[in-house]
């Protein structure tokens, strides 16, 4: 298994937790992440147990694992600032509202970039979007070695920057662009994980900045209608028309940015936020 991939960059008071996605790595969230620290935030990009290996290593881990990595980073990162934020892409998004319902007292905001309950964006074949079955099949013993692949435009919008990531990841560089697809038992933990927080959103009392593409190839904009109409904290929803899936990356991420920073910088200062479609 590669080495470690996380980042971290000293600030302020202020902390945002980083949290990338199935499969994933690290880098997807490094721009913004460079972007919030120019804000003047510390910032800590984790990389989930599991990630950045082969797909074995990844089988090997359940959504449980994932989340306590969370956790774990969460906690660390509240000793050295004054207020935490936590924000993920995808399924990052998915663990970070699991941490602000569990830890209410850890998270003064959440960054809910791509938020993705469900695979069902325009880009996902009909065979994938039965994924949800997954779970039965993991606990049958079914498919453990089976693999839906990623497929063109693999959530990007910017076709400069897709053929770098496409590159890295059909040459097997999962450290930098992650694996090529989404083996069969790590998508049935998504789907465990997906069960398991959607009761649980009520739960979400700090502020969630909800952010996804209108476009988006990977999870529809339904992903983020549920979380504004579950989560109890006042909301904010950022919809971006000119990117895919990985808009921490894409096209419109200098936006993602600059909303993402005057959001947390509101909570941070007690600004009031009242509920906003």
């Amino acid at each position: 298994m590669s080495g470690s991939q996380e980042f971290f960059f000293e600030g302020g008071r202020k902390g945002v937790l980083l949290i990338h996605g199935l499969t994933g790595t690290p880098m997807e969230m490094r721009l913004l992440g460079k972007g919030l620290a120019n804000a003047g935030y510390t910032v800590h990009g984790l990389q989930l147990p599991g990630h950045c290996g082969d797909a074995d290593a990844l089988v090997a881990t359940t959504w449980e694992d994932w989340y306590a990595g969370v956790e774990q980073a969460a906690e660390a990162l509240r000793a050295r600032v004054d207020t935490l934020f936590v924000g993920g892409l995808s399924m990052g998004a998915v663990l970070a509202l699991a941490l602000a319902a569990q830890r209410p007292e850890l998270v003064a905001g959440v960054g809910v970039y791509g938020a993705t309950f469900r695979y069902d964006g325009w880009n996902i074949p009909a065979v994938a979007r039965l994924a949800f079955l997954l779970p039965l099949f993991k606990r049958l013993g079914i498919g453990r070695h089976r693999m839906f692949m990623e497929e063109p435009p693999y959530g990007l919008r910017d076709e400069r920057i897709r053929a770098q990531v496409s590159a890295a990841m059909l040459a097997g560089d999962s450290a930098a662009a992650g694996l090529p697809g989404n083996p069969w038992p790590a998508l049935a933990e998504m789907y465990r994980l997906s069960a398991w927080v959607k009761p649980r959103l009520p739960q979400v009392v700090a502020p969630c900045l909800i952010a996804h593409a209108r476009e988006d190839d990977i999870a529809s904009l339904g992903n983020a209608r549920l979380v504004a109409a579950r989560v109890t904290g006042p909301t904010r929803t950022l919809i971006l028309d000119n990117s895919y899936h990985m808009i921490t990356i894409d096209r419109e991420r200098r936006l993602l940015i600059e909303h993402s920073a005057r959001f947390f910088d509101a909570i941070a200062s007690g600004q009031p936020l009242a509920d906003a479609a």
